[in-house]
């Protein structure tokens, strides 16, 4: 890891990966972070992009469910931690653009000072919901689709402007046909990506894919809320970007579990450090010796 820090074109890398993306293996597959440390990981496992989850953000910076409690600075920090932790591009959730087509731009500004690769806006009203939560109410289609115009025109107007990606809620809420019909105008609005969260089967993704051919189509692949295919099969469909943003806070859930509940009926953890890493090996996954090395190297220069 450079703690020195490096500059990557994060939105400039992922338009050239969606733009070769277009079926099969060459989908873009986005690994859920919820956190710097997730997001090393994520990298190290050799993935290419990662995803901020707001469901994940507000797990970890709030302990409390994705029921629209983060703000813009709270999301926006944590992406810029994100950001800085990695070298590849970082895909962030922007919920609803917190408030109207004015805060939509400062999000848009905001995200793309802090190096967020791309974003999406979802078409809910506020207190927004994770999106597979029930109890979702949607803005009018034009009061988002105006949101979509101004945050492409932010991003524009911004240095390494992150990719705009129109995201609906309204396949659970108003049915399939209706969510690609709200899609549709996102993409009309000038979103560089449309995102239709909630498919619930293989024919309506399919169905999405070819009516909203004109855009690159997202997907977020959630456990046990949707088709159990394979990037590679849903490329076939016409899928270009699949995120996994739950994906790490489940496991980080059961695997916390397991250790407390184990650490607390015996009292320390020896009967699990084989499960556990040890502290050399996280010193150098976190890059310690990195850190002293160059603690010495302005030492010796001074």
């Amino acid at each position: 890891m450079d703690l020195l820090g490096s500059q990557h074109d994060g939105a400039g890398r992922l338009r050239a990966m969606l733009e070769g993306a277009p079926s099969g293996s060459n989908v873009v597959v986005a690994a859920g972070c919820m956190d710097p440390l997730s997001a090393r990981v994520a990298e190290a496992a050799g993935f290419e992009v990662v995803y901020m989850t707001g469901n994940g953000a507000s797990a970890v910076r709030l302990g409390k469910p994705d029921v629209g409690l983060m703000t813009l600075p709270e999301m926006a920090d944590q992406a810029g931690r994100i950001v800085d932790a990695v070298s590849v591009p970082v895909i962030a959730d922007a919920d609803t653009g917190y408030g109207n087509q004015l805060n939509v731009i400062r999000t848009v500004q905001t995200y793309g000072r802090a190096g967020v690769a791309a974003l999406h806006l979802e078409d809910q009203k506020m207190p927004k919901r994770c999106g597979h939560l029930a109890g979702k109410e949607l803005v009018p289609t034009a009061e988002h689709a105006a949101k979509i115009r101004a945050a492409v025109a932010a991003a524009a107007a911004t240095p390494s402007g992150p990719v705009v990606i129109g995201r609906t809620d309204a396949v659970s809420v108003e049915g399939v046909g209706a969510a690609i019909a709200r899609a549709r105008a996102y993409g009309e609005a000038g979103a560089d990506v449309v995102f239709v969260e909630g498919l619930p089967d293989k024919a309506s993704i399919e169905r999405s894919a070819k009516e909203l051919s004109d855009w690159p189509l997202a997907f977020a692949w959630v456990e046990g809320k949707v088709p159990p295919l394979t990037p590679v099969q849903l490329g076939e469909l016409g899928v270009r970007l699949v995120i996994f943003p739950l994906t790490a806070v489940l496991a980080t859930l059961h695997t916390l579990q397991r250790t407390y509940a184990q650490l607390r009926a015996e009292g320390t953890p020896l009967g699990m450090l084989a499960e556990l890493a040890t502290f050399d090996e996280f010193s150098e996954f976190m890059g310690a010796a990195d850190a002293a090395a160059l603690e010495s190297r302005f030492a010796e220069e001074g």
